[in-house]
């Protein structure tokens, strides 16, 4: 009926809008008017025509909180050289394929009749912060198109507003719907509802749809991490979300234990490894990582670092079971983040091909894809296929490395359809084609002809009689008798009533355990904080109950971190994550009437070692310490390989790795350190699960060098009772300096030393005096004599050759160097030129031209210089030479080249109206005239191009280029040598 349409489109959002159509009905007459003032479908003022590839573009939708939603559009595949490619974006950036799967899928579909694509968008459940713009974008080779839409999130709508007549509506008995008088007090009452729920809606709508965790993000946040967190959350109204932080002025708290924090969230595609990093103000303080609130241990997956003040968590090969939420605690302090781990897009390699069977055969419909383990959504005309179907329907999903394969067992006609498999990148279809086998039932007696009606066998062909529900009255005889043939064949039926007791089966319970990774019968080994989940499949009839024990202790748990959990024919053992008391002997025991079957399983945890016990410096030396410890008390249930050993600096918070192979034995020597600066030491036990706690540090300690031995020891003097001794302090003194000196002697010719019996460490002086009686020998040294037969051997250039023979006294005592001095002869000032020459030559060098030189040398031993020394019967006379300057040849260098372009010009594209130059860069010598055209003509004096060139750099400058203005320009550049070219495409597009 017309007057049907408009009442639909006006129709209330209340539940009493049906009832109240037909009044608003136009009278009998209206029908008759009603094409003229109605405008054609076709010709609908408000409805535009799509342009582009869209045949439909995406509606914009208001939708409630919580409902689910669909956006349609269609795309004319006649306009695409090729199959597009689909994608959904909210905002500018966000694309909606990394959240497939949890409220958002995808649907497409084509039509290859109109070549028509139909896609889908649809949104499961709606909140509030999938309120904001849309976009969907087709891309096909070279075309591409991009179309918007909105969608608007509101509050669920209540009954209060939409039934504000029938709150306060008295109904009478007997009387029609429409009968009652008004209530004015409940309406009152519902006037204060409604304008509670007014208040509660404004205050909705300040929060702009963003949940209040992302508020409590906003506020404290940096300003220039806003724009950051508000593509990350999907906020699009970045205008109303500023004005609403401007208002709140809420001071941020700074944290006490964090002075970074993570990041809000986390992205990494699967496979790669990402690192979660954090900043804490003092480096001593303890630290936690937990995943999904469980603590995460350090290993192979896993690995810590410490950094100075900063604390890196690194995930390697990320799996989709690292997509959770993340937290480090640092005493009564926490800061959260998300990772989210992305799919890579999975492609199909051999796609779903076209099948036609008969009923009641077995069909396999396989396809190949680019990942092993994609998740692939099966749909059959339309309609998903799923697990839970599978059971009704008699098919069955299958998989097999990179093959995804649908089975059915036994096919029927109702099979048959349209087919199609799509992944998060890409997807393909084929028809499944169910044929009825063509089958003849005939009674008894009856002759007839069935030329055409063949049943097909595996050779030759077949007539087949196929009798249903065989009864006592088919008994009888049965004549086949072949169209053209002068034969017939000819059967008898007997019916045989056979009856059959039925016997319930019974069989013993039988438990099938496989311990997979097992290191002896039925044991298990699993590395503490992984997930350990034991399947153990029983068969038996009647189904047998299943009872586990740890130890002799019957465990029945069904939730938590340990439990169990039953299905058929099967009983679960899951630990969440293994810890060190999960270990031991656990047994399984099924029973049924018949019998019951026993296994035993122990499970073994391993985990990464305790510290090292005992760490403790035993001796140091210059720049050296012997480091000792104890091993661990427990291992983890694996050996210990190896020790890493790490030290610091006193007050330092940087620590060194020793060694970055372990280290076997319990003691290390460590060395390169400074002598005087405070050390502390560490030590980590490794096995094969992964490395330990650092241990306790070790006490503070200082390397020192111990003290040379005292130089120039003498006799000062002798009594008859006592013997002075001096000596000289050593060269090298310790960080710890001198606390004293021992003396010790022995007889002569004895080796054994002995201490003076009044004797002690001396503190102070550098002498003591020693009974004589304790000393029976002492030879007495005193300096010794001058060198003699001191001549200058030879004179060259600017140096002398000075020698001399020893003193005939060397004083007792041995000759320590001698003490060269030189002289001028006109003013004979004596100048030091060794103080201790080991040899009886030297070579006296730096003498000035036209000198004449002396020579005398002084002899040392322990007591000093000798009284007089010897000097040079002759002299050594520097002599001038002549000099000549020869001057360098040199081959002048040839500067000249070609012209060469060293930047060249490049296309460009540029708007008109707007001025625009072209640039390039050349190098030649002589220097290069430069020529400029366009479209092989040369550029003169116009006053639209300016041309300048800077030390080789050419610049053009077009000035407000036209349409016209486009082509290609040449820059040339010649010089005597030759000459270079260098072009370019402009383009000049007019804005729209």
């Amino acid at each position: 009926m017309p007057e049907a349409k408009p009442a639909a489109k006006k129709a209330p959002k209340g539940k009493d809008a049906p009832k109240e159509a037909p009044k608003e009905a136009p009278p009998k007459e209206a029908p008759a008017e009603a094409p003229k003032e109605a405008p054609p479908e076709d010709q609908s003022p408000t409805v535009e025509e799509p342009t582009g590839i869209f045949l439909k573009k995406p509606d914009s939708v208001s939708v409630e909180t919580g409902k689910d939603t669909v956006i349609v559009a269609k795309v004319n595949g006649k306009e695409l050289p090729g199959k597009p490619t689909i994608k959904w974006f909210k905002g500018k950036w966000l694309e909606l394929g990394s959240k497939s799967g949890a409220r958002f899928s995808f649907k497409e579909s084509h039509d290859s009749a109109s070549n028509v694509y139909t896609v889908e968008l649809h949104i499961g459940k709606v909140v509030l912060g999938d309120r904001g713009d849309y976009r969907l974008e087709v891309k096909a080779k070279d075309t591409c198109d991009s179309c918007g839409f909105n969608i608007d999130v509101e509050a669920p709508r209540q009954d209060a507003s939409g039934q504000s007549l029938e709150s306060f509506k008295r109904m009478g008995e007997g009387k029609s719907d429409t009968a009652g008088e008004l209530d004015f007090s409940g309406l009152l009452k519902k006037r204060e509802v409604v304008e509670e729920e007014k208040k509660k809606k404004k205050k909705d709508d300040d929060d702009l749809g963003i949940p209040p965790e992302i508020w409590e993000l906003l506020k404290g946040a940096k300003k220039s991490e806003y724009e950051k967190i508000a593509f990350q959350y999907g906020i699009t109204d970045l205008r109303g979300m500023l004005k609403r932080l401007k208002k709140a002025k809420v001071e941020v708290k700074k944290s006490a234990a964090f002075t970074k924090k993570l990041d809000p969230a986390y992205q990494v595609d699967r496979g790669n490894k990402i690192k979660l990093m954090v900043e804490i103000s003092d480096p001593d303080l303890p630290l936690k990582w937990f995943k999904n609130g469980q603590e995460i241990k350090p290993s192979s997956k896993y690995v810590f670092e410490n950094v100075g003040k900063k604390r890196i968590l690194t995930i390697n090969k990320c799996t989709l079971a690292d997509d959770a939420a993340y937290e480090v605690a640092v005493k009564d302090e926490k800061c959260f983040t998300e990772l989210f781990v992305k799919e890579p897009p999975v492609l199909i390699v051999t796609p779903l091909e076209d099948q036609q069977v008969f009923v009641g055969d077995r069909v396999e419909m396989a396809v190949e894809v680019s990942e092993e383990g994609a998740q692939v959504m099966w749909m059959k005309d339309g309609v998903e296929l799923t697990r839970e179907d599978s059971l009704k329907a008699r098919y069955r999903f299958k998989k097999d490395g990179k093959r995804h394969i649908l089975i059915y067992s036994d096919v029927t006609q109702e099979d048959g359809g349209h087919y199609q498999v799509m992944t998060n990148g890409g997807q393909c279809e084929a028809e499944l084609i169910v044929e009825e086998c063509m089958i003849i039932s005939m009674t008894p007696g009856e002759h007839r002809a069935v030329q055409g009606f063949l049943a097909i066998a595996l050779s030759g062909m077949f007539h087949k009689l196929v009798i249903d529900d065989v009864r006592p009255e088919d008994e009888g005889d049965y004549t086949f008798v072949p169209d053209g043939y002068a034969l017939s064949l000819s059967a008898k039926l007997n019916f045989l009533e056979i009856k059959v007791e039925y016997v319930p089966k019974q069989e013993p319970p039988k438990i099938h355990l496989d311990c997979s990774g097992k290191t002896s019968e039925n044991a298990i080994v699993v590395v503490a904080g992984n997930k350990l989940r034991l399947d153990v499949t029983i068969t038996g009839e009647p189904p047998p109950v299943a009872t586990w024990l740890k130890g002799d202790e019957v465990f029945t748990t069904t939730e938590g971190r340990v439990r169990i959990e039953k299905r058929a024919d099967c009983s679960s053992f899951v630990i969440e994550s293994a810890e060190r008391t999960d270990e031991g002997r656990y047994t399984i025991k099924v029973t049924n009437p018949v019998g019951e079957d026993v296994a035993s399983i122990f499970l073994r945890v391993v985990d990464v070692p305790d510290p090292p016990e005992a760490v403790r410096i035993t001796s140091v030396g210059e720049d050296w310490a012997i480091l000792v410890w104890e091993p661990p008390k427990y291992d983890g249930g694996k050996p210990v390989t190896g020790y890493l050993l790490e030290r610091k600096k006193k007050g330092s918070q940087r620590w060194m790795k020793l060694n970055f192979e372990v280290f076997t034995e319990t003691t290390y020597e460590s060395t390169k350190m400074i002598e005087g600066i405070l050390y502390e030491m560490r030590v980590f036990a490794v096995n094969a699960i992964g490395v330990s706690q650092p241990s306790m540090n070790t006490k503070p300690f200082m390397p020192i060098a111990p003290t040379s031995e005292p130089l120039h020891l003498i006799v000062e003097d002798v009594t008859d009772t006592t013997t002075t001794l001096k000596w000289r302090p050593p060269n090298r003194i310790g960080a710890g300096g001198i606390d004293g000196y021992l003396v010790e002697y022995c007889l002569e010719g004895y080796t054994h030393l002995a201490v003076p019996s009044d004797s002690a460490t001396i503190p102070a002086p550098l002498c003591q005096p020693c009974r004589r009686a304790e000393l029976e020998s002492v030879l007495e040294s005193e300096k010794a004599g001058p060198p003699i037969n001191v001549m200058v051997k030879e004179v060259w250039g600017t140096n002398a050759l000075v020698e001399w023979q020893a003193p005939k006294d060397d004083g007792n005592s041995e000759i320590t160097g001698y003490f060269v001095q030189k002289a001028d002869k006109k003013t004979m000032e004596w100048f030091n030129v060794y103080e201790r020459n080991r040899h009886t030559s030297c070579t006296v060098s730096d003498l000035i031209v036209g000198n004449e030189y002396y020579f005398r040398v002084y002899t040392e031993n322990i007591c000093g210089l000798s009284d007089s020394p010897g000097v040079s019967k002759n002299t050594a006379r520097i002599l001038k030479t002549g000099i000549t300057l020869k001057p360098f040849e040199y081959k002048e260098h040839d500067f000249r080249m070609a012209p060469k372009f060293l930047t060249p010009l490049i296309d460009r594209v540029v708007v008109a109206g707007y001025s625009a130059a072209l640039n390039c860069a050349v190098r030649g010598h002589p220097k290069p005239k430069v020529v400029w055209m366009k479209n092989k003509m040369e550029i003169r004096e116009d006053p639209k191009f300016l041309m300048n060139n800077y030390q080789g750099v050419l610049t053009l400058n077009i000035r407000r280029p036209s349409p016209f203005d486009a082509g290609t320009y040449t820059c040339l550049a010649v010089n005597e040598l030759g000459e270079a070219l260098a072009e370019c495409k402009l383009e000049v597009r007019v804005p729209q």
